[in-house]
C-alpha cells in the first residue's frame, strides 16, 4: 500500500505516472516498463529512447538508445555501441537491465550548447503558508562525451537563459522559463496532494528544438549542488532558508559539477 505520507518516492515509473492528464500530461514523455517488444515498438514510434534505472539518482546506468536507417545505437557514459540488428543490440544492452527494473522513456531532441546537450532543474518548496513556490533554476550542460547533464557526472552549471537565449530570444527565453515554472508548480502541486508530507522537489526539465519543454524525472530528495554552482547565490540562499524551516539540512559540497563563466 502506497504511504501518502511519505517523505521520498524512488520509483521513476510511479513519479510519471502521477504526472499523467491534464495540462501536464502534454509535457511528459511517453514512458514504460522496460521489456525487449516494448524498446523496440519505442524505438519504431519515436527513433530515440532513453533507458534508464527506475530506481536511482545521479544519472547512473542511463542508456541512450537510437533507431538508425541500417543500424542501431546506444550509448552509456562515455561509451558508444553500434550494432548492425536490432536482436545484436539488444543482446548488448541486456547486461545492463538484468539486475533492476528498468523503463523505456520517449527521447526529447535537445539544442545544444556549445555542442552539448542540456536540460534545467528547477527546486520547488513550500513556504511557510504550505503553498508550493519556485526557489530556483539552473541550467545543466552534460559533460563532453557523455548523455547525463546530472553535476555528479561531470555537468556545467549555468544561468538558465544563458542557454537558451542563443535558441530562444530574449523573449522567447523569458516565456519559455515562465511555462518551465509554471509546470514545475502544477507538477509540485500534483505531488503535494498525493504525498502531503513532501516540502521540496527538484524538477527536471528539457527543452525540445521548437522550445516545448519536456518534464524528464521528478527527485523526492533533490541535490541542491546546482544551485551552489551558480554565481549569482540568491537561489541556495533562498533553498537553505526554505529547508530549514521544515529541518532538511543540506551538504553544499559539491566538487564535481562545474561552474559555468
Amino acid at each position: 500500500m502506497k504511504n501518502r505520507y511519505a517523505q521520498t518516492v524512488s520509483s521513476k515509473l510511479i513519479k510519471t505516472e502521477l504526472l499523467r492528464g491534464g495540462k501536464l500530461g502534454k509535457h511528459v514523455p511517453l514512458t514504460v516498463p522496460f521489456s525487449p517488444d516494448r524498446l523496440r515498438d519505442m524505438l519504431g514510434k519515436c527513433g530515440m529512447v532513453y533507458v534508464k534505472p527506475d530506481t536511482g539518482s545521479q544519472g547512473i546506468g542511463v542508456m541512450r538508445v537510437e533507431r538508425k536507417p541500417n543500424s542501431y545505437r546506444y550509448r552509456i557514459g562515455t561509451e558508444r555501441h553500434d550494432f548492425g540488428s536490432y536482436e545484436e543490440m539488444y543482446g548488448s544492452i541486456r547486461r545492463w537491465t538484468d539486475q533492476r527494473r528498468h523503463l523505456i522513456q520517449q527521447g526529447v531532441r535537445v539544442p545544444l550548447y556549445e555542442g552539448r546537450h542540456f536540460d534545467f532543474r528547477i527546486m520547488t518548496q513550500k513556504n511557510a503558508a504550505g503553498r508550493w513556490v519556485v526557489t530556483g533554476i539552473a541550467g545543466r550542460v552534460a559533460h563532453p562525451g557523455k548523455i547525463v547533464s546530472n553535476g555528479s557526472q561531470g555537468g556545467t552549471i549555468y544561468e538558465a537563459g544563458r542557454l537558451l537565449q542563443p535558441a530562444a530570444g530574449r523573449t522567447g527565453t523569458a516565456k519559455t522559463i515562465g511555462l518551465m515554472q509554471e509546470l514545475a508548480l502544477l507538477a509540485a502541486g500534483r505531488f503535494g496532494r498525493e504525498y502531503p508530507a513532501m516540502n521540496e522537489l527538484g524538477i527536471d526539465i528539457a527543452v525540445d528544438r521548437r522550445l516545448k519543454p519536456w518534464i524528464l524525472e521528478v527527485n523526492t530528495r533533490p541535490d541542491p549542488c546546482p544551485f551552489v554552482k551558480l554565481e549569482d547565490q540568491t537561489a541556495i540562499r533562498r533553498i537553505v532558508r526554505y529547508g530549514r524551516r521544515y529541518g532538511r539540512r543540506y551538504c553544499l559540497k559539491c566538487g564535481k559539477a562545474k561552474s559555468g563563466t
